[in-house]
């Protein structure tokens, strides 16, 4: 029998294995990866622009994106980053030395040029998590001299937030894929709840209050104190909710 764990084509882990980039003003290519892009942005991603830009996540939605239907699954829309119009197609926080929100910039920016895969089925001892080597024959970066292994690039980009915040966005998303608004179908009532726990985090955040959702589940103190105060731990909460909401397993027990 082959037990061999079987990738998709053209993705192979580099695992331990070292790789060689540089992204700098000196590669000919520089910025070029910021123009042409077909960007997808998970909650997180919008989180941290926002909060960096200073403006409510609805606000955020408007200005910088465009919402998506049927990629992935038909059930849930997707969120893309919405490119300029001024004849670029560029990144709308492209400025002209460079990215204007490199210190808050999407996780698909700091993989890059790694990307991202995930095992459902991990062999016992091995990571859930596998990096595969873009290959973009534009990108000049790959042959400068710097190089890199999978985890010092993890920490170098500081991925490790954001990874965790994907990955439990992943186990939300996932749930859409079977159509679990029933006969409502999707574009109703609940679909568009779940899209403000999910993307519209302000929303969420006045939703939660109106509610008084926090004191309906069994939540310490501390937990509610950080939800109440940090949008990320209110995302947290927004994912465990939207599950319970959708009658699936969930860290929430009610009172």
């Amino acid at each position: 029998m082959n037990t061999e764990k079987q990738f998709p084509p053209g993705m192979l882990p580099l695992g331990k294995d070292k790789f060689n980039f540089h992204c700098h003003e000196g590669v000919d290519c520089y910025m070029l990866c910021c123009k042409n892009v077909d960007m997808f942005l998970y909650p997180y991603d919008i989180i941290c622009l926002k909060n960096f830009l200073n403006i409510s996540s609805q606000k955020f939605l408007e200005n910088y994106t465009r919402v998506i239907s049927g990629v992935g699954h038909p059930y849930f829309p997707s969120i893309m980053l919405r490119l300029t119009e001024d004849g670029t197609n560029a990144c709308p926080f492209l400025q002209k030395d460079g990215c204007g929100v490199y210190e808050n910039r999407p996780s698909s920016c700091r993989t890059y040029p790694l990307e991202r895969g995930v095992d459902l089925s991990p062999e016992k001892s091995l990571e859930s998590d596998f990096y595969c080597m873009t290959n973009h024959e534009y990108c000049l970066g790959h042959f400068e001299k710097k190089t890199f292994t999978v985890k010092q690039w993890i920490r170098n980009q500081r991925l490790e937030d954001y990874n965790l915040m994907n990955d439990l966005w992943s186990e939300v998303d996932t749930l859409f894929s079977d159509n679990p608004w029933g006969g409502e179908g999707s574009g109703g009532p609940k679909q568009q709840i779940a899209f403000t726990a999910c993307y519209d985090i302000n929303n969420f955040r006045l939703l939660v209050a109106q509610h008084d959702l926090l004191h309906r589940f069994r939540i310490n103190r501390e937990q509610k104190r950080n939800i109440k105060e940090k949008d990320s731990e209110m995302l947290k909460f927004a994912f465990e909710w939207v599950k319970n909401f959708l009658g699936a397993p969930s860290s929430l027990i009610g009172l």
